[in-house]
């Protein structure tokens, strides 16, 4: 059963008092055991730069929309990484002003430790928002300052370097891709040049423009003609009619009966057609232009009613009727042969009309090509300018960059507890040890130690109970042990103080 607590600080003393060798022997022990730590413990020197990222120089709203300044996500993460690199690292293990060796003498097996271990003790972290350290830790102070200047150095220049290369390769692709889509739209532009000079006929529009123009010339052709053999089949019937030869004595009653078959025709006509129709206006011009020649004959001729071997003449009406009627036969042939010529070029349209159909899509589809190569060429011509001038900004260091704004400082004392503190809390612990020791022990004890204790278990009441009785040898010799442990104590810390005191002047 554990002890009460308001029992245990006299127990404590009691035990102590009981043992005091054995708590002198663990005083001296964790004070000389924590004092030995001290000396063995491994201490850490640190040196830290401090790199201030500069995202916002004057340059970048003068450029803004012109020129892309390199970006980095995450820096610390990025310094990170590009710390850790072996290209960087092994720069550093190759050094000879940091390790004393010279570089190419070292095996291949301690440099990969070297890198291991530059690896290890680097810390990168967080210094504000524009601010991060890149820091290094090692026992040698000499070493950790040098060490921590090239971790800064390598730093800058290598992220120099890679948003140079950065730069330059996006410059050198987006030229590449530049100069390939030339390429490309020049060789478009051939294959349009060279289909437009194999297809001559021209464009949809023009051919149905063509088309319609020649169906409307085709139908005042077949109008004509119509006309055309109308008047043929008139003057046919009004020569058949008209005597081909008359006689001198009977020339007005010639005249009178061509007049008379020609005022039937009239007739006829008017029947089906308006007084505006060709033929019948023609008809009328001659019925008064025979009218007119027979007054003329009837005046000039001489009386030959009595007269019966008149003889016999070419009639001259039945010639002129002959003539336009040859005549009109004629304008009819010419008009045929013009439908015909028309109707030929209607189906050469046609076919053109199928052919520029044809190569309407291959046309379609060269343009298409034409114009979406250029608006990609343009686009990257603006892009490649972009890239140039990204790129001066880098080389000239105006863009994105990393400056050292705090350098490494030569560490001249180390991180973590040093040797005072572990020469002052050695005395302390030794002190307290016996205690400590003691009061775990009485909480784990089985044994009954106080009247509580005897009274909890039992649930009786105790009475009363003895003391403990010592002789007077016995306590003559309890005080020569406690003064002797009194001095063997004080020789302890005096041993433990000079040591101490010793290794902190550096005397040991």
């Amino acid at each position: 059963m554990a002890l009460p607590i308001n029992q245990l600080p006299k127990e404590i003393i009691r035990e102590v008092r009981a043992h005091k060798w054995l708590a002198f022997l663990m005083f001296s022990l964790v004070s000389f055991g924590v004092l030995a730590a001290g000396f063995l413990w491994p201490y850490k020197y640190q040196s830290e730069v401090i790199i201030f990222i500069d995202d916002r120089n004057i340059i970048q709203p003068l450029m803004d929309g012109r020129a892309v300044a390199t970006e980095v996500s995450e820096e610390i993460s990025a310094a990170r990484e590009l710390l850790a690199s072996r290209f960087v690292l092994e720069g550093i293990a190759l050094d000879p002003d940091v390790f004393e060796d010279e570089g190419k003498t070292v095996a291949p097996e301690a440099l990969e430790e070297r890198i291991e271990g530059l690896r290890k003790s680097m810390k990168v972290g967080q210094r504000g928002d524009n601010y991060f350290s890149i820091g290094y830790s090692s026992s040698s102070p000499l070493k950790t300052f040098r060490i921590a200047q090239k971790l800064g150095q390598a730093f800058i220049e290598e992220n120099a370097r890679r948003k140079r290369d950065e730069s330059r390769s996006a410059y050198d692709f987006i030229d590449k891709q530049v100069k390939n889509y030339e390429a490309q739209i020049a060789e478009v532009e051939s294959k349009l040049k060279q289909f437009l000079s194999e297809n001559v006929d021209g464009t949809e529009a023009d051919a149905n423009s063509r088309l319609s123009n020649l169906q409307s010339r085709l139908e005042l052709a077949q109008l004509d003609k119509e006309e055309l053999e109308t008047r043929a089949n008139s003057l046919q019937r009004e020569l058949s009619a008209i005597s081909p030869t008359i006689r001198q004595g009977l020339t007005v009653d010639a005249y009178k009966q061509r007049i008379d078959s020609m005022k039937e025709q009239l007739d006829s006509l008017r029947l089906r057609y308006h007084d505006t129709y060709p033929d019948i206006v023609i008809l009328r011009e001659q019925i008064q232009e025979l009218e007119k020649q027979r007054a003329q004959s009837q005046e000039d001729q001489e009386p030959t009613n009595g007269s019966s071997g008149a003889e016999s003449a070419p009639n001259p009406v039945y010639q002129d009727v002959r003539s336009e009627l040859v005549k009109t036969n004629t304008d009819a042939q010419t008009v045929e042969t013009r439908i015909r010529s028309i109707e030929r070029l209607i189906v050469e349209q046609k076919r053109r009309m199928e052919r520029i159909q044809e190569n309407k899509a291959q046309y379609s589809e060269l343009t298409r090509d034409m114009e979406v190569n250029k608006e990609i060429y343009n686009d990257l011509l603006q892009r490649r300018e972009k890239a140039r001038v990204s790129m001066r900004l880098d080389i000239e260091g105006q863009g994105l960059s990393y400056k050292i704004n705090e350098a490494a400082q030569f560490p001249t004392s180390p991180t973590g507890p040093n040797f005072s503190m572990f020469a002052i809390s050695g005395l302390f612990l030794g002190a307290v040890a016996p205690f400590g020791a003691l009061a775990g022990l009485l909480q784990i004890d089985p044994r009954i130690r106080s009247r509580e204790q005897l009274e909890d278990i039992l649930d009786i009441p105790i009475l009363e109970h003895l003391p403990d009785v010592r002789t007077p040898f016995e306590k003559r010799r309890d005080r020569r042990v406690t003064r002797a442990v009194i001095v063997m104590a004080i020789l302890v810390a005096a041993a433990y103080v000079a040591v101490a005191l010793a290794a902190i002047f550096g005397v040991i």
